[in-house]
Order: C-alpha cells, then sequence, then structure tokens
C-alpha cells in the first residue's frame, strides 16, 4: 500500500477515531428525530408513552458516563498488566485492539445521544411526534448497550492477560509472515549480488534521511514510480524494521536525482520512534522471545510460559517453510514469486536472521532450565525436518549453540545428558552434536560430531 494509505489505516486503528465517529452518529441520530417527525400521526405519542423519554435519557447519560469512566480506568489497568507482565512492546497491540474500541465508543456514543436529546427536548425543539421517534431510537439504544455490556464483561475478564496477550503478539506475526510470503520483498525484486544493478558502488548515488528511528513503513510503488520516471532502478539498502540515521544510506541510484524525486524517495520511508508489526515479521518473533526472556528472568521465574513461547515460535517459523516452491529453492524467496515492482530492489529476509530471532534469546535465557531446554531441541527437530532447505541447516547449529550454552549452566551430569539425548533427534543422528555444527566440524571416527566438555 502507499505511504498514504497506510497512514490512513494508522489512524483508524486509534481509540479517538472509532470513539469519535460513534459519537458524530450519536448526535446525528438524536437529531434525526427533526427529519421524521412530519410524518409521524398525532395520535401515537399517548399509545407508545412517550412522555417518559426524557426520564429514560436521563438515566442513560448519567449512567453512561460512569460505565465510560469506569472502562478508561480497567484498559488503563490492563495496559499496565501487560506492560509490566508480558512486555511493552505488546501495548500496541491492545490499544489496537478493534472490539475494545468498539464497546468503549458505544458507551461514549450512547452517552452524547442521551445528552443531545435531552437538550433537544428541554428547547421543545422536537414536539410530540419528535418524541416518539426519539422514544423508538431510545430503545433500540438500549438494547445495543445491554449486549454491548454483556461483551465487555466476557472481553474484560481476559483483556490483557497474559496468555490473551500472546496470543495477540503471534497473531500479529503471523498476519505480518503471511503477507510478506505472498509478497516477497514487499513486491520488488530481491536484492542479490546478481540483481542486475551496476556493481560499481562509486557510481552510485546515495539517498539519505534527515532524521533517526526505525523503518516503520516503505511506499514501493512510489519508488517504482521514480524509478521509471528516471528509466533506472532504485536499490533500496535496508527494510522495515532497521534502524537508520542521516549516515546510513537507505537507497542508491546509478543516476542522479533531481530535488522532486529525491523527496518522493525520502518520504517513501516512514519513521517512527519504534518498529511496527505490519511490514515488519521479524519484529513479532522479537517481541514473542521477550516475553519468554522476561518469563526465564528470576524475577519471575515462569519456565511454561516460555515452553509456550517456544511452541508458538515454531507455529510461526513453519509460515516461512510451507510454501510450494521452497524445496526447489535455496534463497529466501522463491523465485517463482510475483514481482509488481521490478525497478526496485529490497534486501530479502534471511533465514538465518529469522532463527537467530526465536531462539538465541531463549537459549541464552533458558541454559540453565533443562524443561525449557528440551522444549526447544524438540521444536528445532520439528523445524530441521521442515520442507524448506535451509532450515535443517539453521536448526541443527542453534540446537549446537543451545546444548553449548547448557553445557556452561547446567551442573548435573544426568542433565546434561538428558540434553543431548534429545537434541540428538535434531538431525536424525543417532549421537549428540556441539556447537561445531554452526561451521566446519570435526568428526570422530564414527562419524559423529564431538561434543566439547562442560
Amino acid at each position: 500500500m502507499t505511504r498514504w494509505q497506510w497512514l490512513l489505516i494508522q489512524m483508524t486503528r486509534k481509540l479517538w477515531f472509532r470513539a469519535t465517529a460513534f459519537s458524530i452518529l450519536a448526535v446525528v441520530t438524536a437529531l434525526a428525530a427533526l427529519l421524521v417527525k412530519p410524518y409521524i400521526p398525532e395520535d401515537i405519542p399517548a399509545r407508545v408513552g412517550a412522555d417518559a423519554v426524557d426520564k429514560i435519557l436521563t438515566i442513560l447519560a448519567s449512567s453512561m458516563l460512569a460505565v465510560t469512566t469506569f472502562s478508561v480506568s480497567t484498559l488503563v489497568s490492563a495496559y499496565g498488566g501487560a506492560a509490566s507482565n508480558v512486555t511493552p512492546r505488546a501495548i500496541k497491540l491492545l490499544m489496537e485492539d478493534s472490539s475494545t474500541q468498539n464497546m468503549l465508543a458505544t458507551f461514549i456514543g450512547s452517552f452524547l445521544f442521551s445528552l443531545v436529546g435531552l437538550i433537544a427536548l428541554s428547547s421543545g425543539v422536537y414536539g410530540n411526534a419528535g418524541r416518539v421517534v426519539l422514544f423508538v431510537v431510545t430503545i433500540g439504544v438500549v438494547l445495543l448497550i445491554v449486549v454491548t455490556l454483556l461483551r465487555w464483561i466476557d472481553h474484560v475478564s481476559s483483556f490483557g492477560r497474559l496468555g490473551e496477550t500472546t496470543e495477540r503478539i503471534e497473531q500479529a506475526a503471523s498476519e505480518s509472515a503471511q503477507a510478506e510470503r505472498q509478497a516477497p520483498c514487499l513486491g520488488a525484486m530481491p536484492l542479490t549480488a546478481g540483481d542486475g544493478v551496476a556493481a560499481d558502488e562509486s557510481s552510485r548515488h546515495a539517498i539519505f534521511v534527515h532524521e533517526v528511528g526505525y523503518v516503520q513503513h516503505i511506499d514501493v510503488r512510489a519508488l517504482q514510480e521514480v524509478a521509471q520516471r528516471l528509466g533506472t532502478p532504485i536499490r533500496v539498502q535496508v527494510r522495515p524494521g532497521a534502524f537508520v540515521d542521516p549516515f546510513q544510506p537507505i537507497a542508491t541510484c546509478v543516476v542522479a536525482l533531481n530535488d522532486d524525486d529525491r523527496k518522493t524517495v525520502e518520504h517513501a520511508f516512514t519513521l517512527g520512534a519504534a518498529r511496527s508489526f505490519d511490514q515488519d515479521p521479524r519484529f513479532g518473533l522479537c517481541v514473542l522471545t521477550e516475553v519468554a526472556s522476561r518469563a526465564l528472568s528470576p524475577a519471575t521465574n515462569d519456565p511454561g510460559t516460555a515452553i509456550d513461547i517456544v511452541g508458538r515460535l515454531t507455529r510461526l517459523m513453519m509460515v516461512w517453510s510451507n510454501h510450494a516452491n521452497a524445496e526447489r529453492d535455496a534463497q529466501p524467496y522463491p523465485r517463482a514469486a510475483q514481482v509488481r515492482y521490478p525497478d526496485v530492489y529490497l534486501p530479502p529476509i534471511v533465514i538465518d536472521d529469522l532463527f537467530d530471532d526465536a531462539f538465541t534469546p531463549v537459549a541464552h535465557y533458558g541454559a540453565g532450565n533443562l524443561e525449557v531446554g528440551i522444549k526447544l531441541q524438540k521444536a528445532l527437530a520439528v523445524l530441521a525436518r521442515a520442507p524448506h532447505p535451509e532450515f535443517r541447516r539453521c536448526a541443527l547449529a542453534h540446537s549446537a549453540l543451545a546444548v553449548a550454552r547448557a553445557e556452561h549452566v547446567l551442573t548435573m551430569a544426568v542433565d546434561l545428558a538428558r540434553l543431548r539425548d534429545v537434541a540428538a533427534h535434531v538431525g536424525g543422528q543417532a549421537g549428540g552434536h556441539s556447537v561445531a555444527n554452526a561451521g566446519d566440524p570435526p568428526t570422530t571416527q564414527n562419524g559423529q560430531r564431538d561434543v566439547p566438555a562442560a
């Protein structure tokens, strides 16, 4: 999507946007009775009891103000609990929850509807016919409030809890990974050594940004338009999630850009103070590992959460392996993928980086926990059997590194022996292996890799 489409989506995810939209709708609904009242017969008000509408609106106005205040305080407590018990990076997902925003916006809109209705009744602009319309709409608002309150009670019971928040993180990371698999390199050409761009670095003109921050979004369509106008490819040097500064080139081109084209290229990169889930699949993995690292800290000591996170990381990594052409292509992205912007080159996501983001922190902080180590080795064994050609190599390397870290922390020989036995099944081997798997390891006479001493 373009930069402006992405910014519009970000705005619609804000709480104030839905609250404002519901408030405007509530005001319009309260005043709509003025347009409908000419079509209401004069004898209907006495039949339906429209005289009671002012009392109902008074009750709604006072109760909805209290409910809204209580709901906001509940949300603030949930945000604080998630920041302290899960990770501060998950707060963005909680704040963008559509169900919570709709419920809170309904309460605010009902309060404004009641307030505007009381003001209009006090001014006498409705008349008897208008009171009938307002009464019918008020009954509908009451039913809406009852349904919303029942949903809110069920929603708030789990909102911000550890399990529910980690589920949101996994879902956001999975959606980002699926989008990346469907449109590799954001629809651009993968930036590799043989990408067809001039190899002479000195002949390229670099484009820089004028601020420091994380790349949250790249408008590849805008870059394609500039590249077509110039008749030469644009080579993007960073991906969403990269931390850039004014001294690091974000893109290069073999021809000089005028001021307008240079500004267009610079504005194609949206920077922010934090990373975003949308175009950055690696960020979801990093956030999940933060949850596992916090759970393995001595202050928390919750290995069960770390084990659950390892399972979630395994499911996310399988998204990258389950591709029809993965077996025939050793690159992270299959060549058969559709390229929408052939004049833009963008660095692909490397499988080694995904494994580092997902499993290195867990192996580091969970080196002294046998249960976490066994779960990690079982997860790597699953990934080693995945169809992607790079997964087996990465799984073997991280399995060996995890064993090597555990050998420096675990003190009981029986625990080490059990961990090595589980790790031996990662590559389908009969014996153990060590950190030497990551490189060009020496082997014993029977072909088994040596295991370093503790």
